[in-house]
């Protein structure tokens, strides 16, 4: 009997303590202090004071408050933003496919909200916080590219405009690099035809690129030791008259002075 009642105990304080645990679980939705006129507004502006305080489990809890239980609030949409920024916040691998979720459900429920630009914007940015090395597989750089001009096709005169097209630089760039480590790593096994087609369409798909003049120079060396001498030379000429701070310039010089020189000796 005793042992009986020892077990019945045992059990008695395992309920209480599960009882307790979800009246705690519970308690972190029950947030509003009585008598609040306005909950949903209460609710949003604890989740922006704690998403602006990079609390992003606190910040989640509120905005998840305000969309799923007062689903006709004003301040629904900016909620279901302001989840998507937490999980953007956060930045680990799993937060950004969340946040990826919850910027396009919102594209999908508000097109037309005032603030769709800035959930498209995001929206890119979760893709472009995933970008890898160039020498790595570029999925996500594709994908950024892919929403950076998603928005800017959609909304042409959004004040995110600026900074979006330089985000999209960044992303072009880092794509354009794996371009020209493809098209260097062709150099130098000295598979020539392979280098000469990579460097030749990075510089017409890409004339932006940041790192031109490297290209420029690697595509005349390449032609050069292909034995294209006259091909090369236009490409060392506009290096050397579009750059003139490139770390290529000298050896550039020495290339064209060197190939005109056998021009005419030849």
């Amino acid at each position: 009997m005793a042992r009986r009642g020892s077990r019945r105990a045992r059990l008695a304080w395992i309920v209480a303590l599960f009882s307790l645990v979800a009246s705690a679980c519970g308690g972190s939705r029950t947030l509003i202090p009585p008598g609040t006129l306005e909950p949903d507004r209460f609710l949003f502006e604890r989740g922006t004071e704690a998403l602006d305080e990079r609390r992003w489990l606190t910040a989640r809890e509120f905005f998840r408050q305000v969309t799923d239980t007062y689903t006709q609030s004003p301040f629904r949409p900016d909620a279901k933003l302001g989840i998507g920024d937490t999980y953007l916040g956060e930045g680990t691998a799993e937060a950004l496919v969340q946040a990826i979720n919850e910027f396009r459900e919102f594209l999908t429920f508000y097109p037309t909200n005032p603030r769709a630009d800035y959930a498209q914007y995001r929206l890119a940015m979760a893709y472009f916080r995933q970008m890898r090395a160039p020498q790595r597989d570029q999925t996500e750089t594709r994908n950024a590219l892919r929403e950076f001009d998603a928005f800017m096709a959609r909304y042409p005169n959004s004040p995110l405009m600026s900074e979006v097209r330089a985000r999209h630089r960044e992303a072009q760039d880092r794509l354009s690099s794996a371009e020209f480590e493809v098209g260097r790593h062709y150099y130098r096994i000295r598979w020539y035809p392979g280098a000469i087609d990579r460097f030749t369409a990075l510089l017409k798909n890409d004339p932006a690129f940041s790192r031109r003049d490297t290209v420029l120079f690697h595509l005349g060396e390449t032609l050069v030791r292909a034995g294209r001498n006259a091909e090369a030379l236009p490409y060392f000429e506009e290096l050397i008259a579009k750059f003139e701070d490139s770390e290529h310039l000298q050896d550039a010089r020495k290339r064209v002075t060197d190939l005109k020189a056998q021009a005419t000796s030849g």
